[in-house]
């Protein structure tokens, strides 16, 4: 078995402090540059059978006509951080439309400007041949702030997806009227009087009573003062302007809202147990970590330490990030939540600032050995030993998702980057960064980078922020969103990828949420075992598309399929052939 060299958290340190020391001496920092004592080439020769797939951007020829915050930077924290963006089947159609996150003005601007402004956040509309047709202005969602997040889901259980968005200053909630057309519900909600910095944004139904509830990530309680911007500061090692360090500002509360069934929702955060008043959140996933049928909580913090909640049962939750051994105090972006090593326990990948190294939390509840013996919930920090460490140092990871991108069956990665560091040749711009591309052979032989066999837009430089994974087109393999900051966001065309056997499957729920978030789904294809659960990636500040699909490789058919939804019932699907998307009913007719 291949493994790289174990880099000790002290060696991890030295080394994150030494490059950053540097960066305070005025070495400009150059991305993807080796740095003495730091990083190393870490490249191997790729097999040979390593995936003939390539990403292509196709959004121009796609419609998507957009540019992420087309102004100039007033060198404030909200700004840099981006926007997400969301896949969401909201006229059940069948096919994957697109919501699109946007910053409409730089935080300079007076309210009567940024009503003007001509950004704002866009609905795109599939038109099921490749394209998207711009929806915006008649769908009424196209908010115009400082736009965080988003997420879809159906909230008051009438068969139609809504849409919440997150922002610097307050949370928007649309209902889908089913025409077409949304409603800002947010003051009949309960929504509009929690004002602060909102990040990332989740739902699940967290007391399992059929309705979703909803998690909202607070970072920093920032407040503007012009005299702040002559200000310098560290963050860690690192000189920042003041104004760009969150560091500088004390860490905003976290929300939970309690779906009441009628429209409205009451806020419980402190209640549960979940509020992490001392976390800076950007990201956060709802999944069954312990196993035991009820949603858990992950929370990744910047510049503090990341939060983990077991579900209790009742209402309330219990903080065991210390115990399960992933309290990760690292600047934590991007979240991903999969099973890469296939042996039935969830694992969460994360992505970090840089010279703190991505981390992959390898889930150790099922004791080594094959005995299938359950132990305590703990994780182990592997990234090292797969090829995802190190190779991460001289990065900045945001965006992030597991997904079978070839369909051979294993889970492969993406990461999205783009730096937090002004460019010194110009501080109107932040540094860009390639974005990277992880396949994975196998859980013994680990992740290979792949972009540079993979298409030209791995080559290519961008401030890279959120990333939404969809099969847009339907044909049978995954599908990349990305948003830049301050340009134009790119869709990902994948190419080749369904050259091998798929099976993708949805959900229709009578007695569970009616979006499905919770449901397990296990599948078994030529004695292989492979798990999802709907709704359980995060990303940063975006949303997947809410099915699970799975890589097949070369089998031209599914022994079996079991649907474990979050009512307890329990669906069976045998010999189902391959390349189709199947929808299970929770309760069929």
């Amino acid at each position: 078995m291949w493994k790289y060299t174990v880099a000790c958290c002290g060696v991890v340190l030295v080394a994150g402090s030494t490059l950053l020391l540097a960066h305070r001496h005025r070495r400009p920092y150059v991305p993807g540059q080796q740095v003495e004592g730091i990083t190393q080439d870490l490249s191997r020769s790729l097999p040979p059978d390593y995936p003939r797939v390539r990403f292509t951007d196709v959004t121009e020829q796609a419609g998507i006509h957009f540019t992420h915050f087309a102004f100039t930077r007033s060198t404030q924290l909200p700004e840099d951080m981006g926007s997400g963006a969301a896949w969401g089947d909201y006229d059940g159609d069948g096919w994957p439309d697109l919501y699109v996150v946007d910053i409409a003005g730089p935080l300079s601007y007076t309210p009567e400007q940024m009503a003007h402004s001509p950004g704002g956040n866009r609905l795109y509309h599939n038109n099921h041949d490749g394209t998207f047709t711009d929806v915006t202005e008649r769908a009424g969602v196209g908010f115009k702030g400082i736009g965080m997040g988003a997420a879809w889901a159906d909230y008051d259980n009438d068969g139609r997806l809504d849409l919440v968005v997150s922002s610097y200053d307050r949370i928007i909630l649309y209902h889908n009227n089913g025409d077409g057309t949304f409603t800002d519900v947010s003051k009949k909600a309960g929504l509009d009087k929690f004002r602060g910095f909102w990040t990332g944004v989740a739902w699940g139904d967290y007391d399992r009573d059929g309705k979703v509830d909803l998690y909202v990530c607070g970072y920093v309680k920032y407040g503007f003062r012009s005299e702040d911007l002559s200000k310098s500061s560290m963050q860690y090692t690192t000189l920042v302007p003041f104004t760009l360090n969150p560091s500088s500002y004390p860490p905003e509360r976290n929300l939970l809202f309690h779906n009441g069934g009628n429209g409205t929702f009451t806020e419980v955060g402190k209640q549960a147990g979940v509020e992490d008043v001392k976390g800076r959140s950007l990201s956060a996933v709802w999944y069954d970590f312990s196993g035991d049928g009820w949603p858990d909580l992950y929370v990744a913090n910047d510049v503090s330490e990341s939060a983990m909640y077991l579900n209790l049962h009742n209402g309330k939750f219990k903080a065991i990030a210390h115990e399960a051994w992933v309290s990760d105090y690292r600047g934590a972006m991007g979240l991903a939540v999969g099973d890469w090593d296939r042996d039935g326990d969830p694992d969460i990948f994360i992505t970090h600032w840089i010279a703190q190294q991505n981390a992959l939390f390898d889930n150790l509840r099922f004791t080594r050995g094959g005995a299938g013996k359950r132990g305590p919930l703990r994780f182990e920090d592997v990234a090292d030993t797969v090829g995802l460490g190190q190779i991460s140092l001289n990065s900045i990871g945001w965006g992030t998702s597991f997904f079978d991108y070839d369909n051979d069956g294993q889970l492969d990665l993406m990461v999205v980057n783009g730096s937090t560091f002004q460019d010194d040749k110009d501080p109107r711009h932040l540094v860009p960064m390639k974005n990277v591309l992880f396949w994975q052979k196998s859980p013994e032989d680990g992740f290979f980078e792949v972009g540079a066999v993979s298409g030209s837009v791995f080559q290519q430089l961008h401030v890279g922020r959120g990333a939404a994974f969809a099969d847009y087109d339907n044909d049978g393999d995954m599908d990349v969103f990305i948003v830049n900051q301050e340009g134009r966001p790119m869709l990902l065309r994948n190419d080749g990828g369904n050259k091998k056997n798929w099976i993708k499957v949805r959900v229709k729920c009578t007695r569970s949420n009616r979006t499905g978030f919770g449901t397990k789904i296990e599948i078994v294809a030529a004695g292989q075992k492979q798990y999802d659960q709907i709704g359980g990636q995060a990303s940063y500040l975006s949303q997947n598309f809410q099915e699970a699909h799975f890589g097949l490789n070369h089998e031209k058919e599914v022994q079996r399929i079991q649907v474990t939804f979050p009512s307890g019932i329990v669906r069976v699907l045998e010999h189902v052939p391959a390349n189709q998307t199947v929808t299970v009913e929770e309760e069929p007719r």
